[in-house]
């Protein structure tokens, strides 16, 4: 299952296995186990296979790579030439935390969030994870600063709980000496549940939620001092959003009050303009990254509950997922492009005015599209759902297939290369 964009110029692929192989040609330089690697055992999986696994992309630190495991929450780094391991440190002891964000290296620091799985809990077992961004010391795993998105809750239920980092790539904001995060949802401290179920859909999206205080970062975008972790400052989106996987089946007993409509941030920011790029979903609107060439802003929708979805700047409506490119400057939508298949999307990549995506569908559909007009040029079929994005690099495009943890989807293995002549 390769589910994460590769890193070049060395592919460097993620899994319960991490391998480093010549971008040239494929063939393999070095393979490492990752559960025999970092000597640690699996904490919590959403399947059965209880095997050590990384969902995130590797990161390239000068003459090291560093990986996220999924869960338990650690953080390794390896020689990129050999894939030997250096160093292994845990941001989270909670049993369900786990590491899906892929970090951000700057500076001899690598900058990465955690994330959990406790909302597949049962819901009288539920929460006490609490969302956290760190900056770690690339020569030694060192835990420079650690930033908690909600106050301590001691362990307990019944306080406040969430608030995970879990999608893309924090951006460095150099000349403000800042870095960007976007958190998720969160479980409600006991005293403002009264309040919020007088809310409910009161709240207005844009306004921050009146029922709890200014240090409960659930659902929003944050700007964090790059030397200390302090946050600078805050917008929280959005109201009453307490989501639990369980609470899919409107019929589960227990369920908080409606709307809880699971809307939180599915990438870190990348904010030029703000419009609707398309609609959102449980699973994913605009979802695991966007890019830009500085002309466009590119970014899939996954459209995950499949609603309307109009292409804009035509009527045409879908219901299934698109790539939208926007002006940066206004926002405005320049073309807005239809997944065949009626499928979901993965990330975006761009490369010399083309833009490259992938589709979940079942025979893994890659696309190379016209970014000036968003004109499917080419695409090829994989063999297994595509959920990871492509990466470019000396005039060839790299991506991985298969993702087997929804039954939709399906399993692959393989990693393909498209060069040029």
């Amino acid at each position: 299952m390769l589910k994460e964009k590769p890193r070049l110029a060395l592919q460097l692929l993620p899994d319960y296995v991490s391998n480093g192989m010549k971008a040239a040609d494929g063939s393999l330089v070095w393979k490492q186990n990752l559960q025999a690697l970092a000597g640690l055992n699996q904490t919590i999986s959403l399947t059965n296979d209880t095997t050590i696994v990384s969902r995130a992309t590797p990161t390239v630190a000068d003459d090291k790579l560093i990986i996220a495991i999924y869960g338990p929450a650690y953080v390794i780094a390896v020689k990129r030439a050999t894939g030997e391991l250096l160093w292994k440190r845990q941001l989270d002891k909670h049993p369900a935390a786990v590491i899906t964000m892929s970090g951000t290296y700057y500076m001899r620091a690598f900058y990465v969030g955690v994330s959990s799985l406790e909302e597949t809990y049962n819901i009288e077992d539920c929460c006490t994870f609490r969302g956290s961004f760190a900056k770690l010391d690339v020569q030694t795993g060192a835990i420079l600063w650690q930033t908690y998105m909600i106050p301590d809750n001691n362990g307990k239920k019944g306080g406040y709980a969430g608030a995970a980092l879990w999608g893309s790539s924090p951006s460095i904001d150099v000349g403000r000496n800042h870095v960007y995060i976007a958190t998720g949802t969160s479980t409600l401290h006991l005293s403002v549940e009264e309040c919020q179920e007088r809310q409910n859909n009161q709240t207005v999206p844009t306004h921050p939620d009146e029922c709890i205080g200014p240090d409960i970062h659930f659902d929003s975008m944050l700007a964090l001092d790059l030397n200390s972790g302090e946050i600078k400052w805050y917008r929280q989106l959005g109201g009453y959003d307490v989501w639990f996987f369980a609470c899919r089946n409107p019929s589960t007993p227990n369920c908080p009050p409606g709307p809880s409509p699971d809307a939180d941030f599915g990438e870190a920011p990348m904010v030029l303009s703000i419009n609707e790029a398309g609609p959102g979903g449980t699973l994913g609107g605009g979802t695991w990254g966007a890019a830009t060439d500085n002309r466009r802003v590119y970014t899939n929708i996954a459209n995950s509950n499949q609603q309307n979805f109009t292409l804009a700047p035509s009527k045409n409506v879908t219901t299934g997922g698109g790539w939208v490119a926007m002006d940066p400057g206004t926002g405005r939508i320049l073309w807005s492009t239809a997944v065949p298949y009626n499928a979901t999307t993965n990330p975006v990549s761009i490369a010399n005015g083309v833009l490259f995506g992938g589709s979940t569908y079942r025979t893994g559909p890659v696309y190379a599209i016209n970014a000036a007009s968003g004109e499917i040029l080419w695409s090829y079929e994989t063999g297994a759902s595509v959920y990871g994005g492509l990466s470019a690099s000396k005039g060839c495009v790299y991506v991985g297939h298969g993702f087997r943890v929804m039954p939709a989807l399906t399993a692959g293995n393989s990693l393909f290369a498209f060069c040029l002549n």
